[in-house]
């Protein structure tokens, strides 16, 4: 049982009853499934939300709910412009607080049993071209400390393929520079360990012996990327640093993710097998992988063709029966 602190982030600003399931269910995330405080905070934000939304139509507890508000309130969402991978992610967060309400015993009927998730449009993140991340990365001035570190993180997003969150909470000790990985605490704190490319390398140790010693002013801390107080670099920071070096690359609007896309579509171009990629990438599903396989329909056909014993006899003039 993880010993942290509850991260206080339960609103009150909505009626009791509410606030008393946010609580209960702040405190199951933290202190049984030892969720990350990323997630605690997204999990309770969004719970907040609709405690907000039930408040307004004079719904004051939980145990009210009925499955067609809750239809409403995913309706409502939409109406509000947000995205729909926000709205599928709203209702899965609203079928775990009510299925936690019902096992726990503070509700006898799960309202959101019957709750679907809106269906998504299938959009292709975007990737950069492999020469457009080496302009990136050389966007930092290595003159000055917060440069060095802002090379080293960049150099790390592509490296490694982690999320922002994950590289803004690495320690000193994750980083094991003569063997060329780190460790990485991803989704629910599931860890895996990542090799690191000799540029990446490089830059990490530049900025070990020059920049952070600077960025530090004598502030003992065990964060790996640090911010210009002495603190450990934020991710609302981090991701300022690589939107910035995108302006100076002029290779447009860039985000760590977009790191990450690139990272995984590069290795899959290059011959690295999916699953491993799934590895490195920290997903627990394949399918998910398997939005970084930009390939056109071409591509698919010409692969096709190539490997499937029944497409071979098929080119062949053969009707494979």
């Amino acid at each position: 049982m993880s010993t942290r602190p509850l991260p206080g982030a339960v609103a009150t600003t909505v009626a009791p009853a509410w606030q008393r399931a946010l609580t209960t269910f702040e405190e199951h995330l933290v202190l049984q499934r030892d969720a990350s405080p990323h997630t605690v905070a997204a999990y309770v934000r969004d719970v907040t939300d609709l405690a907000r939304f039930c408040d307004d139509l004079a719904v004051v507890s939980p145990a009210e709910v009925e499955l067609l508000l809750l239809r409403r309130y995913l309706a409502d969402l939409g109406e509000r412009g947000l995205a729909r991978a926000t709205v599928a992610r709203r209702a899965s967060t609203v079928r775990t607080f009510f299925r936690f309400l019902v096992r726990t015993g503070e509700l006898e009927r799960d309202p959101a049993s019957l709750l679907g998730t809106p269906k998504q449009g299938r959009t292709l993140p975007r990737v950069l071209r492999p020469e457009q991340v080496a302009a990136l990365i050389l966007a930092p001035d290595l003159t000055t400390p917060q440069g060095l570190r802002d090379r080293a993180l960049l150099e790390l997003l592509y490296a490694t393929g982690a999320r922002v969150s994950e590289a803004c909470g690495l320690d000193l000790d994750a980083v094991d520079l003569p063997q060329g990985l780190v460790r990485l605490y991803g989704k629910g704190r599931k860890e895996r360990i990542v090799p690191l490319g000799e540029p990446s390398i490089d830059a990490l140790r530049a900025y070990l012996d020059d920049g952070r010693p600077a960025l530090s002013n004598g502030t003992a801390t065990d964060a790996l990327l640090l911010n210009g107080r002495g603190g450990r670099l934020g991710t609302r920071d981090a991701r300022s640093v690589v939107e910035r070096a995108g302006r100076v690359a002029a290779v447009g609007h860039v985000t760590p993710h977009t790191l990450r896309h690139s990272y995984a579509t590069h290795l899959l171009e290059g011959g690295a097998d999916l699953r491993a990629v799934q590895e490195l990438l920290g997903h627990a599903s394949l399918a998910t992988t398997q939005r970084y396989t930009h390939l056109s329909r071409g591509q698919l056909v010409e692969i096709h063709a190539t490997a499937h014993p029944r497409a071979r006899s098929r080119r062949n003039g053969r009707s494979g029966r």
